[in-house]
């Protein structure tokens, strides 16, 4: 069963399941190939009944398929600053933090996460990567650098 290749297709019982691509089911399951197999071993020894979720509860999904799909579409269209204007996480609202992720998720969908890693893994699942900040001084007064650049231009 290892050393698939993307023409290989499962099915451990065919007069009970349709065949598929490997890939395809891959994709629609979001696993790895490791889990894939293991899976298809369960159910092959133990039908159905072993692929029910044993665990006791708390770690429930929030979001849908079709949730997280919308929302790598919306992260991938719009930047925080054309969603929240001048009130994003960073100075120039041009990429997705945390913080604004944190904000949309609740604006779109009332989801919120107790911990920070869940949201640094919907922004990996939806394409991103981590980017280091640039560096900015929370005290900056815009109207102070404004007066002091046009000193500097007369001079």
């Amino acid at each position: 069963m290892f050393g698939w290749s993307d023409a290989d297709t499962v099915s451990s019982r065919p007069h009970v399941c349709t065949q598929y691509p490997l890939l395809e089911i891959l994709k629609l399951t979001r696993c790895s190939t490791t889990n894939l197999m293991e899976w298809c071993q369960a159910f092959t020894q133990s039908g159905s009944s072993a692929l029910e979720d044993g665990r006791l509860g708390g770690n429930s999904a929030k979001l849908t398929s079709e949730q997280r799909t919308e929302i790598e579409m919306r992260l991938q269209q719009y930047t925080p600053r054309n969603l929240f204007g001048l009130t994003t996480a960073t100075c120039d609202g041009q990429f997705w933090t945390v913080e604004d992720l944190q904000r949309a998720l609740k604006d779109w969908y009332g989801v919120e996460y107790a911990s920070r890693t869940s949201y640094l893994n919907l922004l990996h699942a939806c394409g991103f990567s981590y980017q280091r900040p640039a560096k900015v001084f929370k005290s900056q007064r815009p109207a102070q650098i404004m007066e002091f650049e046009d000193q500097v231009e007369k001079n």
